[in-house]
């Protein structure tokens, strides 16, 4: 990569071509782009400017990479968040969702944000903390969503103090709606399917609830629609009859009841 300075803007020549090929940009923004990236995954593994600003079939400055910018390392990752109400419509060949097409109160300032990967990631630094609840906040304003910041599993996110991503111990908005998935090798992948543990619920209690839950405690809080409005703000009040059906016949089975 070569660079010039001229008036005061710095111009970057990502590869020959120049200066057809040459993008202007200014000076303090590419300084805080660069340290940004010089402490990041991305540089660790060697991934730099022209890694995602160029296209190498036609060796041409991309200066805004889509999702398949993404894809060439993050393939699944990709894949599932096109399958989401977030990337539905890109994979149908639509325009990118924006908050103002959604159907759950958003915030007005983000009512023209297109939903790609970096609605949620800053694509130069790849802190993933920032992801995982500050970037759901910035459109969704809907009670659930605002109650989190009240709730106990914020409460034990900011006692682990701040990270450059959440450890496997803390709770955040992708904690519930973008479960890690661990390989048999010991990858650990975020699906990126946002309505993956919407529907049906039980999903949410075998994908997410039950690493730390057990089972009727997950159960009874899940389908108590207030207690999901309020960010389980309080425990389940909840007493599910299957699981009471379930108990009365086991003893009935192990000889503890006497049948009617």
């Amino acid at each position: 990569m070569k660079q010039l300075v001229l008036g005061g803007l710095l111009v970057l020549v990502l590869w020959s071509g120049w200066p057809d090929s040459a993008v202007a940009v200014d000076q303090a923004q590419l300084q805080s782009i660069n340290q940004s990236w010089s402490q990041s995954a991305h540089a660790l593994a060697n991934v730099n400017c022209s890694s995602c600003h160029q296209n190498n079939s036609a060796k041409q400055v991309i200066q805004q990479p889509t999702h398949e910018s993404c894809r060439s390392c993050h393939e699944a990752q990709v894949d599932t968040f096109l399958l989401g109400k977030h990337g539905i419509r890109l994979l149908e060949g639509q325009p990118a969702l924006t908050p103002a097409l959604a159907h759950l109160p958003m915030q007005a300032a983000a009512h023209d944000k297109q939903m790609n990967c970096n609605a949620c990631h800053d694509v130069h630094s790849v802190k993933t903390l920032p992801a995982s609840v500050d970037s759901c906040l910035t459109c969704h304003q809907d009670t659930h969503s605002l109650n989190y910041k009240n709730s106990r599993h914020a409460q034990l996110l900011r006692e682990e103090g701040a990270l450059p991503r959440p450890s496997t111990a803390s709770t955040t908005c992708a904690t519930c709606h973008l479960p890690r998935q661990t390989s048999a090798s010991g990858t650990v992948m975020v699906n990126h399917k946002n309505t993956y543990t919407l529907l049906p619920r039980d999903r949410m209690v075998k994908e997410v609830c039950m690493n730390c839950h057990g089972m009727e405690f997950a159960y009874n809080s899940i389908f108590d629609d207030d207690l999901v409005e309020s960010n389980f703000a309080r425990p389940p009040t909840l007493s599910m009859d299957t699981l009471k059906m379930v108990r009365a016949l086991e003893k009935q089975r192990s000889g503890n009841s006497t049948s009617e």
